[in-house]
């Protein structure tokens, strides 16, 4: 199929990322995947090879190495991008500790992984982005609201939503979205209160997914989008 569209999405071995790489796969989407539990990303690979052609490497997107490693595959394989998913992210600690109670060590690690990465993935594949490209960088509410003990979260996703907007404009060629996902049932959310019942919050294919689907099908102004309301963006 000549016109058949790829995606990276990293950190998608299960929750959101998993979710959105199934749903693209039975659309035939070709799929590059990555996350930190190779063991987990092999029974993902596995899974959705019975529907796409599925390129899986593993590791963690601090690792420079890592990040060539997903450049040097696109390259090897004659893959260009259509659509670029920022969704691997950090907590920071479970519970979540208070800011200044916070080490400093785990403050590296969190903004590194939430706002370094997706910038240094980008500058890796952007031989590889197809004009119009989609690039969406999952963020959260957290970093549009002040959360006591959200903060290292909070802040990373903050400059998150702020370096989309920039990159918006300074790569016109492509769609740049910040995309907050709101609550769901994920391991990550359930660190997040560790001992709580979640299983209130939606699962990720029940709304996240769609919402994520109608950014990539129609061409929506750049910008920060909820999955409770696709409205006017406020980037």
């Amino acid at each position: 199929m000549t016109d058949q569209k790829t995606a990276l999405i990293t950190g998608a071995s299960k929750g959101l990322g998993f979710a959105l790489a199934e749903s693209l796969a039975r659309e035939g989407w070709k799929l590059l995947i990555d996350a930190r539990n190779a063991r987990q990303l092999l029974a993902a690979k596995n899974q959705l090879s019975d529907l796409t052609e599925v390129i899986a490497i593993s590791g963690d997107v601090r690792d420079e190495i890592h990040l060539l490693q997903l450049a040097e595959a696109l390259e090897k394989n004659g893959w260009t991008l259509d659509l670029v998913v920022n969704n691997a992210s950090v907590l920071g600690g479970s519970p979540l500790p208070r800011l200044l109670d916070h080490p400093v060590e785990d403050l590296h690690v969190v903004f590194h992984t939430n706002l370094i990465a997706p910038i240094s993935l980008l500058q890796k594949v952007r031989p590889f982005l197809q004009p119009g490209a989609v690039v969406i960088n999952v963020s959260s509410d957290a970093g549009a609201e002040a959360y006591e003990t959200w903060g290292a979260y909070g802040g990373s996703k903050a400059g998150l939503d702020h370096v989309t907007a920039v990159l918006a404009k300074e790569n016109p060629a492509f769609r740049f979205y910040a995309f907050d996902p709101g609550d769901m049932r994920t391991d990550m959310h359930q660190d997040a209160f560790p001992g709580e019942d979640i299983s209130d919050r939606p699962l990720p294919g029940e709304f996240a997914v769609p919402a994520i689907l109608e950014i990539i099908r129609n061409p929506l102004p750049g910008g920060r989008y909820t999955t409770q309301l696709l409205k006017q963006p406020q980037l």
